[in-house]
Parts: structure tokens; sequence; C-alpha cells
């Protein structure tokens, strides 16, 4: 058993996603009021997200020889929400109270691979953390701890392209939320909505479930076909 994941997103119409792209061209309060009524109080984003608006800068530095962590848990509050960010390797760095940073308890999803002194930090940091899997992290394992272990039976996966594709890669997307704002990117190298796919994958299949327009922006919702 797994949460319920709808990935939310807001994007141009050409389907960017850089964040301070989409704060020029639409309101970004309607994301949020969006979000609220998708009932997803847990929230999950990619490392780049992360590091770009909410980790401090610069990368943790191992002060002692590297030992993998293995599979741990640790949690370090019960919460009614989490805001859940990945990070492989474990090399964000993070404010003493990060609580304050997001509204909610963090929750870090690492590999095996990330180092016991890096989660020594974390746990320094009363950061609540999941490790799981030998070669990059287990999605599917570390879906079904939120849920067994921190109760968390909605998630919305809220960015960037990379997590958002990986997950949809694996079958972990039960809904897309898309807003698409009145404005187009054109950049080259933009990540999209989805990104970093495998060449060989096969288009993901969608079944249309709400198309609604508030003050210029299209909000869609489609159902994943997961075969």
């Amino acid at each position: 058993m797994r949460p319920y994941i709808i990935c939310h997103m807001m994007a141009s119409l050409d389907g960017r996603i850089d964040c301070e792209m989409t704060e020029q061209i639409d309101d970004t309060n309607l994301y949020y009021e969006a979000l609220a009524q998708l009932g997803c109080p847990s929230t999950l984003e990619g490392k780049t997200t992360l590091a770009m608006h909410y980790a401090q800068t610069g990368e943790f530095r191992q002060q002692r020889p590297h030992e993998d962590a293995g599979q741990q848990l640790y949690k370090a509050v019960e919460a009614a929400s989490y805001a859940i960010g990945v990070d492989t390797r474990g090399t964000l760095l993070w404010d003493d109270n990060t609580t304050e940073i997001f509204g909610r308890p963090l929750l870090m999803i690492l590999s095996e691979q990330a180092s016991q002194e890096y989660l020594d930090y974390l746990k320094s940091k009363h950061i609540s953390y999941i490790t799981t899997g030998c070669n990059g992290i287990d999605l599917p394992s570390a879906m079904e701890t939120l849920r067994a272990v921190f109760s968390i039976e909605r998630l919305a996966v809220v960015g960037g392209g990379n997590i958002n594709g990986s997950m949809l890669d694996l079958g972990l997307i039960d809904e897309v939320s898309m807003m698409y704002g009145y404005g187009i990117d054109g950049r080259g190298g933009m990540a999209a909505a989805f990104d970093g796919r495998p060449m060989d994958r096969k288009p993901v299949r969608l079944t249309f479930k709400s198309v609604e327009e508030q003050d210029g922006i299209v909000w869609m919702r489609y159902q994943v076909v997961n075969s």
C-alpha cells in the first residue's frame, strides 16, 4: 500500500515549469488554492527545487570516511502532514528550523549510499528520513513507507521535472493536475513538467477528469492509466 499520488504543476503553455518564469506569467496564489482543493496536505519535491528555494547555499562536506547508511528510518516527529524531499546522496544543507521554512516537518528520502555522517546531521536538525535503494532511491519502497510509517494517504508531487518523470515512469503517479498560465517560455534546456524518462519509453496514457478556467489560467486534471 502506498499513498494516492497526484502530480500538481504550474506551467507555461509550452509545458515549462521554471518557477521564476511561471511567477511572471500568472497568479501563483491560484496554484496553491488548487493544491488545497486536491486534499493532499503532504507534498514531495525533488533536489533541484529544494536547493533552489529552501536549502542553504553549499553542500554537506564529510569530516570522516564515507560509510554507507544502508536501509534506515528515523521519525523525528509525529505530524498530520510533511514536506517531503528527495536527496539521493545526501548533500543539501538545512537551517535549524525547517518546520518554520516549510510550515510542516521536513522528511527526506535518500538512497542507502548516503553517508551515516549525513544522517547524523539530519538527526541533529530534527529532520526525519528514509533511506532505501542500493543503486539510487527505491521510490516504490519509499512510498510504501510513507503510508505505513508516516500515515500519508494522499501525496502531491510538486516538482521538478525529473522527479515527476521518474515517478511517472515507475507507475507511481495516479493523477496529473496541470495549471497552464497565459504565457510561453520557449527557452532551450528548460525543464518540462515531466522530464528525463528513457528514450525507449512509450507515452503514458491519461483519462480526462475535468477542466476549468480561473482568471485566464486553465486547470486540467487527468487520471493516469497505469497498465
